[in-house]
């Protein structure tokens, strides 16, 4: 893990700034058209927060750049919208203070396990096993999968200090998913 101020120089961030970053390829089941919608909705709310998406369209941009277009708050959400090279992928995760994965379908997540690799803790959506991967307000939070559920999710998240608390919480909850245990797990 970076840094924040390096991680944040690097990706040409302002570093008094909190982020939401959504992460990895965009399609549509990521639900990321829903994270937009959710952020945008309470945006007032989260006066100190921005959008980070970092990751490739693998279909059209335009819908989701629709969303912002006519926005007074679109310079609140950062577009890093190509391919992410392994050596970078630190600095995204180094910044964020939450990963959203906002989808709408799903059965597991490489981004989850990346989170916790970075300490970052998560706002998912209750679709396949994601919600297996995260406590709910343990780790992170479990939202229902709709704009609404997602918008009062991260509400939750920023208010309360809950971050801090999830961040405490996710060494031992990544400890889980440790070699030593799975090797436990598989010696009969």
């Amino acid at each position: 893990k970076l840094e924040r101020e390096e991680a944040c120089a690097t990706l040409g961030l302002n570093p008094d700034r909190k982020y939401i970053l959504f992460f990895g390829f965009i399609r549509k089941y990521k639900g990321l058209d829903w994270l937009i919608k959710a952020f945008l909705q309470e945006a007032d709310q989260l006066k100190n927060v921005d959008l980070l998406i970092a990751g490739e369209f693998y279909e059209d941009s335009q819908p989701y750049h629709a969303i912002t277009e006519n926005s007074l708050l679109k310079d609140r959400i950062h577009w890093h919208t190509h391919f992410i090279p392994n050596e970078r992928v630190s600095a995204y995760f180094s910044v964020a203070d939450l990963v959203a994965q906002s989808y709408k379908s799903a059965t597991q997540s490489g981004v989850s396990q990346v989170a916790y690799h970075f300490d970052v803790p998560m706002l998912i959506t209750n679709v396949g096993g994601l919600s297996e991967l995260v406590p709910h307000d343990i780790a992170g939070w479990v939202s229902e999968p709709t704009i609404e559920s997602i918008s009062q999710g991260l509400i939750e998240v920023f208010k309360a200090d809950r971050l801090t608390r999830y961040q405490k919480n996710l060494p031992e909850i990544k400890s889980e998913f440790s070699w030593e245990k799975m090797v436990e797990a598989l010696d009969i």
